[in-house]
């Protein structure tokens, strides 16, 4: 009997030879891989290693020059998202996927109180029923451990650890798929930063949603990623599953991060 052919699964996500410069500077170079469904990828390196620049070119906020980004649509499959129109891409951002911002004031509306946050995110998949609109928000007010009397309150009120589970709710109120981060502990006190490592962590597992993960900060990757790409100078310069890149390090570069955060 001829044994059944085993076809490779359709990635979420699938990036080909994407190349980003500015000018003389090139801050991404010729970067491929696939992200599956579930999956969670981390993108580290110092401070102009690129890998801003990348995140901005998967979520298309920015053009590549080279390169695609493909992704595979709830409706029509895998698409080129640089194809698609600016409404398009808008549309796909409101709905399949969702953007943590390193500063939350930029993924937040401050004049909109807390629940309208969370509710606006919903109006755009088309949620008009006010009383669902209203418990969807409280609940996931209480996913992101924020206290359901502060559902009115402005988020100009709320501490930064309190304003970025606030925009994780609003990212993740209407299941996307698709999640990315940038540094999405920056900026936090010790302290709120292992609060809210736990909290996403436990949300990305419990939803089965698929994201890529920003940082400098290798304990977020360690705690957060399946996998790991490390980029120096617009490349990567290493990948593989987070646990054998961080503890048997190959390229020069990885091993200086490392050693880095194991002398401080």
């Amino acid at each position: 009997m001829t044994a059944p052919v085993r076809t490779a699964p359709t990635p979420l996500l699938r990036v080909s030879g994407l190349t980003k410069r500015f000018g003389p500077v090139t801050a991404c170079r010729s970067i491929s891989f696939d992200l599956h469904p579930g999956e969670v990828i981390g993108i580290v390196g110092e401070s102009g290693s690129g890998k801003s620049t990348l995140l901005s070119c998967l979520s298309a906020r920015q053009r590549p020059d080279a390169g695609t980004v493909e992704y595979a649509t709830r409706s029509r499959g895998l698409v080129d998202v640089y194809a698609l129109s600016e409404p398009e891409r808008r549309l796909l951002a409101r709905t399949e996927w969702g953007i943590v911002h390193q500063n939350p004031r930029d993924g937040l509306r401050m004049d909109v109180s807390a629940g309208g946050n969370v509710g606006e995110r919903l109006m755009a998949v088309g949620d008009r029923h006010y009383g669902h609109i209203r418990a969807k928000a409280e609940d996931w007010l209480r996913k992101v451990e924020l206290d359901l009397g502060r559902i009115d309150d402005l988020p100009r009120t709320f501490s930064g650890g309190m304003q970025q589970r606030l925009q994780i709710a609003r990212n993740l109120v209407t299941g996307p798929r698709l999640v990315f981060m940038d540094e999405p502990t920056g900026g936090l006190d010790v302290s709120v930063q292992a609060r809210l490592l736990d909290l996403l962590r436990g949300l990305v597992r419990e939803l089965g949603v698929a994201a890529v993960v920003v940082t400098h900060d290798l304990a977020v990757v360690r705690l957060l990623a399946d996998r790991l790409m490390v980029m120096w100078r617009g490349e990567v310069v290493e990948s593989g599953l987070t646990d054998q890149v961080l503890d048997d390090p190959h390229h020069p570069y990885t091993q200086l991060l490392v050693s880095s955060v194991l002398q401080v």
